[in-house]
């Protein structure tokens, strides 16, 4: 285990890239991710899984290798049966066209899996207890899905057991009077109410079409919750052109049906070529939290999860809230400093990236800026007026500051170094923005107000 101590975005060091992360709060009263690990610039997702707990929000905890895909004992077994999950009535024209547009837009996009042809990649899980047991569901790069035990939320999983279905993203939710239902699908949701033994279900039972493109905006990422007597699935949501928005329906029934009720949090602009989001919400000590994955390094993957405070109105609606840096802890105050890829917006060809060998460099920092570039940091604050900026830069150009939108001093980097200016802006909270020009080389590593 490795522990490391933050309250702001992204959650954890660049070393990993974590996304698609259900959130649950266990029986030891402390809050559990599990997600996916991207660690190759190739593609989506790698060979295992870790899991990650916090106590409070400011010390994470990392378990790592609590399960591999060398573990699945089905996987490129041409003996093991296939599941066939398609819709009787075959794609709509709607998904037929989303299928044509990923794989234009998206790299990394795997529609089918032909064994034999990849290693046990594992995509996003999740996680749930029951009885004293942990169970992990697990989807494949071929389509299998399964689920491991634990006797611990933290694993190591062991024993899995396929389950009798195919496709991505599974979801388990166990309702108020004990029953536990299973979700997955791309372009639409499935779901079936599980066994008692978590591990079994009768395929006959299959729910189709809870969720769908064209009706509630759904691409992928089944997650269930229950707020009161309301039932509310959170999903990749479509419908802003691609799935970076995490949106949400409600119905009252954990089968359905839903109704569309918006978007939660929109991830466009944390990287040029961002493409998805997957995530959850979960009330930890009585705040509810989104919790969502910004990719980096001008690539659909390299995702790393991050999290906002949300509000559950007395409606029921959830307000849609904006990226931030500084995620579920205060902002940054006077003194702090602030990395360059704590970014939570980004306009022109900026991006984070990794730096080059030479000096003590972050391991990722603002690189590629060009001509008018924008970076966008929320929040920061200070109970007595700004005076002074100082950066660590490398390369040359200009740094105009901004806070809301006014401008409160520049800065011009030479040679790359760090840098001091006196800035002058009255106390408050603010979003701070950096505008750059006559960039030759410039890049940003970190940057503290005064």
């Amino acid at each position: 285990m490795k522990t490391y101590e933050n309250s702001r975005n992204p959650l954890l060091p660049p070393e990993y890239h974590t996304p698609d992360c259900e959130a649950h709060v266990m029986p030891d009263g402390k809050l559990y991710l599990y997600g996916s690990y991207d660690n190759s610039p190739d593609g989506y997702c790698s060979t295992k899984y870790n899991v990650i707990s916090t106590p409070d929000l400011k010390s994470w905890n990392v378990y790592e290798d609590t399960f591999s895909g060398e573990q699945v004992p089905w996987f490129n077994n041409p003996d093991a049966p296939a599941y066939v999950d398609e819709d009787p009535d075959g794609p709509t024209e709607f998904v037929r066209n989303m299928r044509r547009s990923m794989e234009e837009d998206d790299k990394n996009f795997v529609l089918e899996a032909d064994p034999g042809t990849f290693p046990p990649l594992l995509f996003a899980p999740d996680c749930i207890e029951r009885d004293g047991k942990y169970y992990l569901y697990f989807c494949m790069v071929d389509g299998s899905e399964g689920v491991a035990v634990s006797d611990r939320p933290e694993g190591p999983f062991h024993d899995p057991v396929r389950l009798p279905c195919s496709g991505i993203d599974p979801a388990i939710f166990i309702d108020s009077d004990k029953t536990p239902y299973y979700y997955w699908g791309q372009f639409r949701s499935l779901g079936v109410k599980l066994s008692p033994d978590m591990v079994s279900f009768d395929r006959k039972d299959i729910r189709i079409h809870l969720l769908t493109e064209e009706e509630h905006h759904f691409h992928e990422g089944s997650s269930m919750r229950k707020i009161g007597d309301t039932y509310y699935a959170v999903f990749a949501d479509i419908s802003r052109g691609k799935p970076t928005s995490l949106g949400y329906a409600t119905g009252k029934s954990p089968l359905g049906p839903f109704t569309y009720r918006g978007v939660i949090i929109d991830n466009t602009g944390c990287d040029p070529s961002s493409w998805n989001n997957h995530g959850s919400i979960e009330c930890f000590n009585g705040q509810w939290y989104v919790f969502y994955h910004r990719s980096s390094r001008n690539t659909n993957i390299f995702r790393r999860v991050c999290m906002e405070p949300i509000t559950i109105l007395p409606d029921g609606t959830i307000p849609e809230v904006k990226m931030t840096s500084q995620g579920a802890g205060a902002p940054f105050g006077p003194g702090e400093r602030i990395m360059g890829y704590q970014a939570c917006g980004l306009t022109g060809q900026i991006y984070i990236d990794v730096p080059g060998e030479g000096g003590e460099r972050p391991a990722e920092a603002l690189m590629h800026i060009a001509e008018g570039d924008t970076a966008v940091f929320r929040y920061v604050c200070s109970g007595s007026p700004f005076t002074a900026l100082r950066v660590q830069a490398k390369g040359s150009g200009r740094i105009s500051v901004l806070l809301n939108g006014k401008e409160a001093g520049e800065i011009s980097v030479k040679d790359g170094k760090q840098i001091a200016v006196g800035i002058s802006f009255e106390a408050g909270e603010y979003e701070l923005e950096l505008r750059f020009s006559d960039c030759a080389g410039l890049e940003l590593d970190w940057l503290e107000l005064a």
